[in-house]
């Protein structure tokens, strides 16, 4: 039984073929194709000002090198969002809860970032390994620290949205099941606990919306470190 909880994040496969494929290029068939008309549909101008708003928050604090990132970040956030609602749905499969994904995702762009510092700035992304004013005695160790840091990016990247997703589904899962074994026994409390599920499931949403908001604001502060 306490293995079963965790079979919801195996990749499901059909006739031996695993069909994460599908789940990763569902969300690109979601969305309606920007139309060259004048004036657009009520979904297209939502989806239109919801993007245009993104972009201006998440670039506020870029310099001008930044704003080459515009497309991926937003095309990034509306991809890890529609992914992690999907997951909510029944019967569904969350890409986001694999730790491999999401490091996939989170090695690359954060090495793109380092990679552009480096060759930019070279004096300027080394000078964040040594903070001005610090002692002779602690220059090696504050130096290894920093490094340490640095490379622990990604890994807190990809561990952060992996963690939050998993731990709602099966905080879902949990309460769901305890309500439905609850409900021939004890009827007043499985009412209760639907009630927390519900709750708890608003919050999953707020959470799947949330993460996949950090997971492009802290890239966006690692580029602006660097450009």
């Amino acid at each position: 039984m306490t293995m079963s909880f965790f079979d919801q994040f195996m990749s499901p496969t059909l006739l031996g073929i695993p069909l994460i494929a599908l789940a990763l290029a569902l969300p690109w068939i979601l969305f309606p194709t920007p139309s060259p008309r004048w004036i657009n549909n009520r979904l297209l101008t939502l989806q239109n000002w919801f993007i245009n708003r993104f972009t201006q928050q998440i670039l506020l604090p870029l310099s001008l090198g930044g704003h080459k990132w515009a497309l991926l970040l937003t095309s990034l956030m509306i991809f890890l969002i529609t992914i992690n609602m999907l997951g909510l749905l029944p019967y569904t499969y969350t890409p986001t809860t694999q730790l491999s994904l999401n490091l996939g995702f989170a090695v690359p762009l954060w090495l793109a970032t380092v990679i552009i510092g480096m060759r930019n700035q070279p004096t300027h992304a080394l000078g964040h390994l040594l903070p001005e004013g610090t002692p002779t005695l602690l220059i090696p160790i504050l130096i290894i620290i920093e490094t340490i840091s640095l490379f622990i990016r990604p890994v807190a990247l990809g561990v952060r949205l992996t963690a939050n997703l998993t731990a709602g589904h099966l905080l879902i899962q949990l309460i769901a099941t305890g309500a439905f074994v609850l409900l021939p026994l004890m009827p007043t409390v499985a009412i209760l606990t639907s009630i927390l599920l519900f709750l708890l499931t608003l919050l999953e949403v707020a959470v799947a919306m949330i993460q996949a908001y950090v997971f492009v604001l802290l890239l966006s502060l690692y580029l602006q470190e660097n450009v």
